[in-house]
């Protein structure tokens, strides 16, 4: 049931009240807690010999801006990928996205040179292989008799996105190095990054922000029907590419910063769309807002839920994710 719609200006100020809310709890809570004065003295004169500043800066500073911008990006690259194919499961974790990036990803660790590893790379490799993969499962669905419907393309999605874990598992199997190395990051988690990972990203995400934002109100009047976009001089299959683009880069960039996070973009849609009635650009930016908030308490709740013992943040947004998939999933098909 859809609730009434409420004024863009009161989500945005709740929105922007909770990331700093989040983003104060995840830069003072840890195992050792800063007071305010501390956290202004590491961010506006930061000294690299003060241990503290270090802490804040180096560490827990690059932890919140790595899970606020995969926040940011996933939920864009759900909304996109809802808009475009018109079906609310529709989830990159899903549909194979992050399941082709982090094979692309893997590949290029277990069989690639140093240039293939580079952190300017990294995301672009990312994008390219979910990118792949999600052609081959909009390909393999167009294939069936039901085309692109709702059940052909999840079903899809959820069988390529397992054949190709399958195929990572295997790589790493032969490959002791790079399980050692990725181990932790395919389980989702926000860790071991340094300032230089979340420099190379910089670039692809204004690229990916700036083209999702040029074409998302043609991919909003696609959701209407493509006899209706092409009336209203929509061309279809340039939009669609293009917002695919957009999505992939959206998807590699989160899949290289902190490997396959799940349900986020399935979750983050859903909501927006049913808390407000705006135009596309603006519901994109809410999407990435509320992606952020969501993301940081996902991580937050992976480092102290169990006290001194942390979990992945994927973890976390699996046993949010996975019941708000399943009540989707009935309310769609009964």
């Amino acid at each position: 049931m859809k609730v009434r719609s409420l004024p863009l200006a009161w989500v945005a100020a709740v929105l922007l009240l909770l990331l700093i809310l989040l983003a104060f709890a995840e830069l003072s809570i840890g195992a050792m807690h800063f007071s305010v004065d501390t956290l202004l003295h590491a961010l506006f004169h930061y000294q690299p010999t003060v241990f503290s500043d270090r802490i804040i800066v180096d560490i827990r500073l690059l932890h919140l801006i790595v899970a606020a911008v995969v926040g940011a990006c996933l939920a864009m690259a759900g909304y996109l990928l809802q808009t475009i194919i018109g079906n609310p499961l529709g989830e990159p974790h899903i549909f194979g996205l992050n399941a082709g990036a982090s094979l692309a990803v893997v590949a290029c660790s277990a069989f690639g040179n140093a240039l293939l590893l580079s952190p300017f790379l990294r995301p672009l490799i990312a994008a390219i292989g979910g990118g792949m993969l999600f052609s081959a499962v909009l390909f393999a669905a167009y294939l069936s008799r039901q085309g692109l419907a709702v059940v052909t393309t999840t079903l899809c999605g959820i069988t390529l996105s397992a054949f190709a874990a399958s195929l990572t598992s295997l790589l790493l199997l032969f490959n002791e190095q790079t399980l050692q190395a990725t181990l932790l990051w395919l389980n989702g988690d926000i860790a071991g990054l340094n300032w230089s990972a979340v420099y190379a990203t910089l670039p692809p995400f204004l690229l990916a922000v700036v083209v999702a934002f040029l074409v998302s109100p043609a991919l909003c009047v696609l959701s209407l029907g493509e006899q209706v976009a092409e009336g209203l001089g929509v061309r279809v299959l340039r939009s669609r590419i293009i917002g695919l683009g957009a999505i992939a880069l959206f998807c590699g960039i989160a899949v290289s910063l902190a490997g396959p996070i799940g349900f986020v973009g399935l979750i983050v849609p859903n909501i927006v769309r049913q808390l407000i009635t705006v135009q596309p650009r603006s519901a994109l930016w809410v999407n990435a807002l509320m992606g952020a908030v969501l993301l940081l308490a996902a991580d937050l709740c992976a480092q102290h839920l169990l006290g001194s013992q942390s979990l992945a943040t994927g973890t976390v947004t699996a046993l949010l994710g996975a019941p708000v998939f399943v009540a989707l999933a009935v309310r769609y098909f009964r």
